[in-house]
């Protein structure tokens, strides 16, 4: 057969102008036949129908390796440091700040009279807490303004530097029920309670140098031994270093002394500020500091090395020792 009759033959058998395939757009008004089942679908999708599943297993592989991890937050560019707030603005280090904070200059003053003298040995640290002494006492004064105290030792000093804790008590209270004393103004009254009594207004603590000098309670910014009235705590702190060295001004009468240490710091439970010497040669008011001597120029040096400028004016004046409020009194 030749190829020109095969030809002939093949074209008979196909319509004219038939196409290969259906158009992807049916006439209007009729739609192509669709095969059910899975060859409709095979036959519609074609090889998506392959590719679906695989991409739902890995979408959700990712999802769950992405919810096992936690996004790092966001570093400092200027520090390296991250932020564990993402919401905290990170300062812009190439500007100035507003207001920038200025050092403490070290405190440096040479004031002979606020030197600790020579003496006895201490103990310089204490455990930093507090036993009660046994015993109370009366009322002392009239006064509408009542204080109830007690007496505490810090634990862990050498009681043999003072006496002992009953020798420190009666001091305390043959101080505090003195007619010189604060109660002899008629303002206010005072008694000692036993250690369990609750909430009393003052507690007089015989304290070491350390556990004074501590931040949260006398601190240290003048390099000299003193003693404090810690109101946080309403605790009156006497120092042990000065109860058993003195200070200079008062040229070793300890008895005076630590009167005077008494009457002073409880002055401020009192609610009376520091002053100082008024006239020349008379006896130094209890509030002025005398642990650091009796001299203006001295105890205003002191001030002013700590921000306290008002308290004492630097004017001359000298005054003598002196350990009670009212030493008129009798």
């Amino acid at each position: 057969m030749s190829e020109t009759t095969h030809r002939e033959r093949t074209d008979r058998r196909r319509p004219p102008a038939e196409p290969l395939a259906a158009s992807w757009r049916p006439e209007p008004g009729k739609r192509p036949a669709r095969r059910k089942g899975w060859r409709g679908v095979l036959a519609t999708y074609g090889w998506r129908v392959y590719a679906l599943p695989v991409l739902t297993v890995v979408t959700a592989l990712v999802v769950v390796q992405t919810a096992g991890e936690a996004p790092a937050p966001p570093a400092d560019a200027a520090s390296g440091v991250r932020l564990d707030n993402p919401t905290q603005t990170v300062p812009d280090t190439s500007v100035p700040p507003d207001v920038s904070e200025v050092p403490q200059a070290p405190i440096d003053v040479n004031i002979p009279s606020a030197e600790l003298p020579n003496g006895g040995p201490y103990t310089q640290t204490g455990a930093g807490t507090w036993h009660g002494v046994p015993g109370e006492g009366p009322k002392v004064g009239t006064g509408a303004k009542f204080y109830t105290y007690t007496v505490e030792v810090e634990d862990g000093i050498d009681a043999s530097a003072f006496g002992g804790d009953e020798t420190f008590a009666k001091l305390i209270d043959q101080t505090l029920a003195d007619p010189r004393g604060w109660t002899s103004g008629g303002q206010i009254s005072v008694q000692r309670v036993r250690p369990d009594f609750p909430n009393p207004t003052i507690r007089i603590s015989l304290t070491s140098p350390d556990t004074a000098h501590r931040g949260d309670k006398c601190g240290f910014a003048i390099k000299y031994e003193s003693s404090c009235w810690l109101g946080t705590e309403k605790r009156l702190m006497i120092n042990l270093a000065r109860w058993v060295r003195g200070a200079v001004a008062f040229s070793g009468d300890m008895i005076t002394y630590r009167q005077y240490a008494i009457n002073h710091e409880i002055g401020h439970a009192f609610r009376a500020g520091h002053v100082g010497c008024a006239q020349e040669g008379a006896l130094a008011p209890v509030m002025m500091q005398q642990s650091f001597g009796v001299a203006n120029n001295y105890v205003a040096q002191l001030n002013r090395a700590v921000g306290q400028r008002d308290a004492v004016k630097e004017d001359g004046l000298t005054c003598k020792p002196n350990a009670w409020p009212n030493p008129q009194a009798k």
